[in-house]
């Protein structure tokens, strides 16, 4: 993996650049929810509960997503696998941008009583298998239409895509809310963000049909090659280490996104005492500056290696986060020039994806991915809040303690040598 590296042709370069804009718009879709939770609770639920009931309702059916993730993605991975990668490289964002058009339309509490918050939870859970099969799906996708020496850099241009969905989702909330008065969001302007987002996640069906199936998967059929069977028991029977290694990695994935992005700017205010008139303009760069710092982990991950990438972008990422914490836990009111160092350093996300790639064969390469990224995520991500919001109430820099160790099995993941198994395609 070392000297430099070969430039992009012009078909990889309009994969890479679809593939990101189509997983910007589906992670837009998936995380946008979130944003519009207090007027969803109060439209989809009787006025006469009490507000923290239905905040706590409105949060469990946006949580029921991730529930959704493991069951989506393995269906998925297991016919990207049999029948081909780019259909369900398709599937998965009209599977999203269908249930989110549908949300934007969906008639509230007051027009079907209980049947709304029951078709909330349904389109929710849809939504949830799409994100399940889309993200590993594009990885194999991006990974398997480049070179082996650019695969680093293929799976950190997605994975930038991805997180500026989250860019996304948090603009167009405020947006929303800068634009229009709270009467007027209540009424209809909650509706726009939903609907723009099916919109564009149709259009991206549509850009994506001008998509190659991978060179690595045609050449599979070619050779009669495929995965035969469920390749999910190939995968839990004959590639158990590999399956480890990538939960690992995923732990790291979830640790450095979940909290130093997703829980960041919440502890801000609540244990920081910031306003959020700080808290979320500082989030807003350092989400912008993650999106730089996948572009740089993929491209040192295809210069100096994965292991080099991996364990360098650890030790910056727990350094990064202590200085973070603690310029908060020291009182600072400007935290944007820590924050976003911190952004550019969760970039080390990015070599996840690269890694992960390389432990599975060819022909069960997609599902061996995604049951290991979505079991994790859905463990660690359930897990991670209620520990660090726990951890958080008896020291300042609970997070950072949290993020710090699991960077540690980063590194020791990085000094391990990664499970080989028989590279096909």
């Amino acid at each position: 993996m070392s000297g430099a590296t070969p430039g992009l042709r012009r078909h990889e370069v309009r994969t890479l650049a679809l593939g990101a804009l189509g997983g910007a718009l589906e992670f837009y879709d998936f995380i946008v929810f979130v944003y519009f939770a207090t007027v969803l609770g109060a439209l989809f639920f009787p006025p006469d509960m009490p507000e923290w009931l239905r905040q706590l309702q409105t949060l469990g059916i946006f949580a029921a997503g991730y529930l959704a993730r493991p069951i989506g993605g393995v269906l998925m991975a297991h016919w990207g696998d049999r029948i081909g990668r780019k259909r369900m490289f398709m599937l998965s964002v009209l599977l999203m941008a269908l249930p989110t058009l549908a949300i934007g339309l969906l008639p509230t509490y007051a027009q079907w009583g209980i049947a709304a918050p029951i078709a909330l939870l349904l389109l929710r859970l849809l939504q949830g298998a799409a994100i399940g099969g889309e993200v590993p799906g594009a990885w194999v996708f991006v990974a398997e239409h480049v070179s082996e020496r650019r695969v680093g850099f293929a799976c950190a241009t997605l994975t930038a895509g991805l997180t500026f969905g989250i860019l996304l989702g948090s603009l167009s909330a405020s947006a929303i809310n800068l634009r229009f008065t709270p009467a007027q969001v209540q009424d209809w302007a909650w509706r726009l963000p939903f609907l723009a987002g099916g919109a564009l996640g149709v259009v991206a069906v549509w850009l994506r049909r001008y998509l190659d199936e991978t060179p690595v998967f045609v050449a599979l059929r070619e050779r009669r090659a495929l995965a035969q069977g469920m390749p999910l028991v190939t995968v839990l029977r004959a590639h158990r280490a590999a399956v480890l290694y990538s939960i690992g990695l995923t732990w790291l994935l979830t640790a450095a996104i979940v909290v130093m992005i997703l829980l960041t700017p919440v502890l801000m205010q609540q244990r920081f005492g910031l306003p959020a008139a700080v808290a979320l303009p500082a989030n807003s760069i350092a989400t912008l500056c993650l999106c730089v710092g996948c572009l740089a982990y993929g491209l040192a991950a295809d210069r100096f290696g994965i292991r080099v990438a991996l364990g360098v972008g650890c030790v910056l990422l727990a350094a990064s986060s202590y200085w973070l914490y603690a310029v908060l836990a020291a009182g600072s009111t400007d935290p944007v020039l820590p924050y976003a160092v911190t952004g550019l350093a969760v970039g080390v996300v990015a070599v996840v994806p690269a890694a992960m790639v390389r432990v599975f064969p060819a022909p069960i390469r997609y599902s061996g991915l995604s049951f290991s990224y979505n079991i994790a995520y859905a463990v660690f991500g359930g897990l991670t809040p209620l520990i660090v919001a726990t951890l958080a109430q008896h020291s300042a820099l609970a997070p950072a303690h949290y993020v710090a160790a699991v960077c540690v099995l980063g590194v020791l993941l990085a000094l391990a040598r990664a499970p080989r198994t028989p590279a096909a395609g």
